[in-house]
């Protein structure tokens, strides 16, 4: 393996054939090329693109001896270039993806194409579903599959070229193979499990609405006094932006002041009210930002704790409110700085934002990286 290669293998299962039998564990046939042929399906919790990966190779014997090695690549099976030590094949592991490569030869060849993918497209498929134990796996979210691509991206690594470290796949706990399925199956479980525990994200988003989402010059309200809105106009992408944070996984919570129905007036014909898991409205709550109750409220609807209000930003508009009230809440926030309409310079540390963007578009860029960045470190 590459020496700075961050997984090791979980288990193996073993299958023995004497005749051309179909795999148990593959989609392929295996045919002995000599008395007999022993299939190492070789189970790891991850690769560098994703949670799940198995892998195989087959050690045709004849006599006693390997005559023989086959491996899977990549979905593909091939031969590999015969290498023995003390009469047992050594193979050649492409850095984090685990594909068995046909010689060193082969991996030097890859090297650009393995330096790409342990790099910048580390985590990039989430939970690999599209394998015959992902029924076991429970039901998935697009949370789970964001907190795996989330980890995975956080250990893309460089790799090392000809530096190898040899792994003796001796060294990893043999099974029969129908052994297992099910411990695949309740193996993913455990670390699907684990990643919300121990990967530190962002549990929640809070928005506010005016002039974050809402254009405040747009609208129209009712003329009895109330300041119920009757109707405004979105801002330039806040569907996409919030559909698109949706659709990612993240739990939406709007922390507004105002009164519900304002809100349920403008968030309503767009079908974005829906989105947000829980409404915190100042109307509701009796208190506005920056009241600490208006957040207090906030986590408690999402089921949050408040140590886990430094994973939580608040996005808003209002250096007043949104910026002061997250700060002293001990939330991360971030400033919509766009609008005139209110002052966009803090006067100081406690109305000075996290971070700000000027444009929703810049938004989940800014929220990918500040999510990249968080640790479980106090």
């Amino acid at each position: 393996m590459d020496r700075a290669e961050p997984f090791r293998p979980q288990r193996i299962g073993l299958s023995a054939f004497a005749a051309e039998t179909p795999s148990p564990s593959s989609k392929f046939t295996v045919t002995p090329r000599g008395e007999a042929c022993y299939e190492f399906a070789i189970f790891w919790d991850y690769d560098i693109g994703h949670l799940y990966d198995l892998e195989h190779i087959w050690v045709h014997e004849s006599k006693g001896e390997v005559v023989a090695v086959e491996a899977s690549f990549h979905g593909q099976r091939h031969d590999v270039e015969m290498c023995l030590r003390a009469g047992r094949p050594l193979v050649w592991v492409e850095a984090g993806k685990h594909a068995h490569l046909q010689s060193r030869a082969q991996r030097d060849a890859m090297a650009e194409a393995t330096r790409l993918m342990c790099g910048s497209q580390a985590g990039i498929g989430g939970i690999h579903t599209a394998n015959p134990f992902s029924a076991g796996f429970g039901d998935l979210s697009d949370h789970d599959h964001r907190l795996a691509r989330l980890f995975l991206s956080r250990l893309q690594f460089t790799t090392t070229g000809g530096r190898a470290l040899e792994h003796d796949l001796n060294d990893t706990p043999m099974v029969p193979w129908p052994e297992m399925p099910d411990f695949i199956a309740a193996r993913l479980r455990h670390v699907i499990a684990k990643l919300h525990r121990d990967v530190a994200h962002m549990p929640a988003i809070f928005f506010d609405c005016g002039d974050t989402l809402v254009d405040e010059g747009t609208e129209v309200k009712r003329t009895d006094g109330s300041d119920v809105v009757l109707r405004a106009d979105l801002l330039p992408d806040a569907e996409a932006v919030l559909r698109q944070l949706s659709g990612l996984g993240y739990r939406l919570c709007l922390v507004a002041d105002g009164p519900r129905e304002t809100f349920e007036n403008v968030l309503k014909p767009a079908g974005l009210w829906e989105l947000f898991e829980a409404h915190v409205i100042s109307g509701d709550v009796g208190v506005r930002k920056p009241d600490p109750k208006m957040f207090e409220t906030a986590r408690e609807r999402m089921g949050l704790s408040p140590d886990q209000a430094r994973f939580v930003p608040m996005i808003g508009n209002n250096l007043d409110r949104d910026i002061l009230g997250a700060n002293r809440a001990g939330h991360p926030s971030v400033f919509f700085n766009w609008s005139p309409r209110r002052r966009r310079v803090p006067e100081g540390p406690p109305d000075t934002p996290t971070f700000q963007v000027s444009s929703l578009s810049a938004l989940i860029p800014a929220l990918t990286a500040f999510e990249f960045s968080l640790t479980m470190d106090v």
